[in-house]
């Protein structure tokens, strides 16, 4: 267990400190709030457009984080020599996959709570057509950027150490005090009580992507055990868009009793089910038992998925 947690910890550490986490981290955020302070005339569905474009910038950035990290995690380190390295010692393989998808679960996780404030937030900076920008959030949220950022210059020029990873947990930190103090005053700077106009049904909204994104970090994992970052980026992608529209062109054929239909939905993770603008625009709320149930799916498909990858990296020949 000890062996685990040093792979997965430190798999977790070198994540964050890749340049391009902190930029998915921090545009992300950014671009959510920029969404949020649009004019949309969209004939009162100006806070559903905004949601749903949060939801999706979210879920795209996990995909590329989860693409990236599972590439250098195993990927780079079988190339580099490094996971020959640690294996050599007494760790077995599947102990050293399931490690690296633990880590990276953990930085997915990580950026879903920064983006997760910035959701929340944009619900409540959305306007419809007779409203304004939400100056207040947009002013302390950008302080907070911009003080994470100081803090990590302030370490790599002070203390010699890389810029990112005491930046990325310094934005976690600053963006969280600006989220607390945004929550106690209006968008005219006027005290209120904490959280008025938030939406926080997008919390539950964001732990289903979250799931969503453990589940492509999985299939990731098992990608990058035989290939490299682009192919395992394509696939990754085709699986994201087939699963998008498995409702359509599996679902309905499934239903119908087609055997293959059936064997492709079945295979295919179906992301319509952790999908919940639509939902969210018609006044529904997430309940609980639901997130239980989407929990015990995306169980299902690491087990399908990580298996596979342990099967798969068992029989890579390192060098």
């Amino acid at each position: 267990m000890k062996v685990f947690t040093s792979i997965a910890l430190n798999a977790l550490m070198e994540l964050i400190r890749q340049p391009i986490y902190l930029v998915l981290m921090i545009s992300s955020s950014v671009f959510m709030l920029f969404l949020a302070s649009l004019y949309y005339f969209g004939a009162g569905e100006d806070t559903s457009m905004v949601l749903g474009s949060v939801l999706a910038t979210l879920f795209l950035t996990g995909l590329f984080t989860a693409v990236l990290g599972a590439s250098l995690s195993i990927g780079e380190e079988v190339e580099t020599g490094t996971a020959l390295a640690v294996l050599s010692k007494p760790v077995g393989r599947t102990c050293f996959v399931l490690a690296k998808f633990t880590g990276l679960a953990g930085a997915l996780t990580l950026q879903c709570y920064t983006g997760c404030l910035a959701a929340l937030l944009a619900s409540r900076m959305a306007f419809d057509v007779y409203g304004a920008p939400d100056y207040p959030a947009l002013t302390l949220l950008g302080l907070g950027l911009a003080l994470a950022c100081l803090i990590g210059l302030s370490i790599n020029f002070f203390m010699m150490r890389p810029f990112a990873g005491p930046a990325v947990l310094a934005t976690v930190i600053c963006l969280t005090i600006a989220f607390v103090i945004v929550n106690y005053v209006d968008k005219d700077w006027h005290p209120q009580p904490f959280g008025a106009g938030i939406d926080w049904r997008m919390t539950s909204a964001v732990a289903l992507l979250t799931l969503a994104l453990w589940s492509l970090a999985g299939i990731a994992i098992a990608c990058s055990t035989r290939l490299s970052l682009i192919p395992t980026l394509v696939v990754c992608l085709a699986l994201f868009l087939l699963g998008l529209v498995s409702d359509h062109f599996f679902g309905t054929r499934a239903e119908a009793g087609v055997l293959w239909a059936r064997f492709l939905y079945a295979l295919i993770p179906n992301w319509q089910l952790f999908w919940m603008a639509d939902a969210m625009a018609t006044g529904k709320t997430i309940p609980p038992s639901y997130l239980f149930q989407a929990l015990q799916y995306i169980t299902g498909t690491l087990v399908v998925s990580l298996g596979l990858a342990a099967r798969l990296f068992e029989h890579r020949e390192l060098r």
